[in-house]
């Protein structure tokens, strides 16, 4: 695929990362809701690769916040996405092939929540103690909802990248 095709593809998650987080908000705890752009995510991660799911989710909610909320916020989930990408993405690219579903969605599964554990609960966490100068284990606790959430939409995401998957390499490989 030609830089400037992928460049395109991307930036397409990247706008259905942030329509699907601003216009489908399902709420789920207090004022924390499904963030359905990670749906986009994933599919982006597993049949696009690696990189370009890792942007997506990145960028994407970068464009969010700053459409929502300006900076406040931002630079824990751009981190925290970077690397929920990067592990989730290898687990979906290496066990693509894999015959054994069962053992496939427990991989990934797992990546999942090791990624967002890390992305979330460490990363995020640590930056916005150091930013906001609170106490970590004070935005470890603000950031379970987040660290929840997050895990729900990607591990129900595993199905439809299993179905979404062949397709959209056919798109992305052959054109419209």
């Amino acid at each position: 695929m030609n830089a400037v095709k992928k460049i395109s593809i991307t930036g397409i998650g990247i706008a259905l990362f942030v329509v699907l987080t601003l216009c489908l908000q399902v709420p789920i705890f207090e004022n924390y809701y499904v963030c359905l752009g990670y749906l986009v995510m994933a599919v982006y991660c597993c049949s696009v690769g690696v990189t370009s799911g890792t942007i997506v989710g990145a960028l994407g909610v970068v464009l969010y916040c700053l459409i929502v909320n300006g900076l406040r916020g931002m630079p824990g989930w751009v981190l925290g996405n970077l690397i929920i990408g990067i592990i989730a993405g290898f687990a979906f690219k290496y066990t693509r092939d894999m015959k054994n579903n069962v053992l496939k969605y427990i991989i990934c599964g797992i990546a999942i929540i090791f990624s967002t554990f890390l992305g979330i609960f460490v990363c995020k966490s640590l930056l916005e103690s150091v930013i906001y100068s609170q106490p970590f284990i004070l935005r470890v606790v603000n950031n379970i909802y987040a660290f929840v959430s997050d895990v729900i939409v990607l591990i129900f995401a595993l199905p439809f990248c299993e179905l979404l998957d062949k397709r959209v390499r056919k798109i992305i490989n052959k054109g419209v």
